[in-house]
Order: C-alpha cells, then sequence, then structure tokens
C-alpha cells in the first residue's frame, strides 16, 4: 500500500458494490454527517426496472440529502448521489450527470468499471473510489483508471467482506492506497478535506 495520502480537494467520493455490500454501507452511511465540500456517489449492482427501493433504504439511513438521478441532472457537492437500476452512471465536465443505456459491463448495468473510469476522467485527482463486498470482477478496471488519473483508492479487506471476490480481484491487479475494513471506510470518509 502507498503511504498515507492527505485527502485535502476531493470533489467526489465515489463506492461501488455488489454482493453483501449494502451491509458494509448501512454501516458507512448512518455515521456520516452532512457533508458540504464533496459529492457522494454509490453504484451497486441492482437489478432492473424502476425500483427505488434502494434509494429509499438510504434516504433514511443518512443525514446527507439524497438526490434522484435523472439524466443530465446538475451534480453538486453536499449531495448524495445513487446510480440508478438498469443505467450506468456517467459524469460530465460541466458538472453533470448522463444516463446511458448501453450493453451491460461485468454483467451489470450500472456497472462500477463504467462508473469509476468515466469519474475518473473528469475528476482525476480529487477522486476516491471505494470498492466494497461483491461476487464478480466488476470495479478492478474502474479502481486501475482512478489510480492512472491521480485518484485514491481503497478497497475494502476481503477478510470484512461478505463477498471477498471482489476486493480480492481488485487487489491481486492493483496497488491500492488503502485496504480497510468499514470502520476504517467510515473513517476515512470523515478525514476528508479537514
Amino acid at each position: 500500500m502507498a503511504e498515507s495520502k492527505v485527502i485535502s480537494d476531493c470533489k467526489v467520493v465515489i463506492i461501488g458494490g455488489s454482493a453483501g455490500s449494502l451491509h458494509a454501507l448501512m454501516d458507512i452511511l448512518p455515521a456520516i454527517p452532512r457533508i458540504d465540500s464533496f459529492a457522494l456517489v454509490i453504484v451497486l449492482h441492482r437489478r432492473g426496472g424502476d425500483d427505488q427501493t434502494l434509494e429509499g433504504l438510504i434516504k433514511i439511513k443518512t443525514k446527507i440529502p439524497v438526490r434522484i438521478i435523472e439524466d443530465k441532472v446538475s451534480f453538486l457537492p453536499g449531495f448524495l448521489y445513487v446510480a440508478p437500476s438498469n443505467y450506468h452512471l456517467l459524469f460530465e465536465n460541466n458538472d453533470t450527470l448522463a444516463l446511458d443505456t448501453s450493453e451491460k459491463v461485468n454483467y451489470s448495468r450500472p456497472s462500477i468499471d463504467v462508473s469509476f473510469e468515466s469519474a475518473a476522467e473528469v475528476y482525476g485527482k480529487n477522486l476516491v473510489g471505494i470498492l466494497l463486498s461483491g461476487s464478480n470482477a466488476d470495479g478492478t478496471e474502474g479502481i486501475k483508471a482512478i489510480q492512472k488519473a491521480g485518484g485514491t483508492i481503497i478497497i475494502q479487506d476481503p477478510a470484512s467482506a461478505e463477498m471477498p471476490f471482489m476486493p480480492n480481484n481488485a487487489i491481486l491487479n492493483t496497488t491500492p492506497d488503502y485496504i480497510l475494513n468499514t470502520q476504517e471506510i467510515l473513517n476515512f470518509i470523515l478525514s476528508i478535506n479537514n
């Protein structure tokens, strides 16, 4: 792992996960107070359709205001955004979000790789990418893109993940800045821009 980085100009924290990651999020999100200087984005593998159960659950569990994502919605600090089911979430240079219905990547739409790579292109060194529990390889290429762009990458410690395949795969194929359990991930997020 790299030496500790000081994260003082973060604009976006993007969290990706699949099977088992909802439990990790429920350990992390309720303990985060309102954020002002960056946006928080969650990209989870989900069932298709218009189900907004995940957004509803997160709204109940967090103090951060949740904005529903629609195509071309403005992307602002201080809010939490959840990638909708059946769309890839893309980031645009004019601080807007776009939705894409192209082919699934790693059997998923939204794909963690697609969103992480898009965020890396726009936010570079001002981006923190966090990869949680999951059972396929999605996220590894996205984590690589964030790191290549100068951002910070955190991978959930596989020993603390319900489904360790996704974090293990990313660890085997990258040099993460941090490998952390959920409490340590929470502490890291609380330290951003402070």
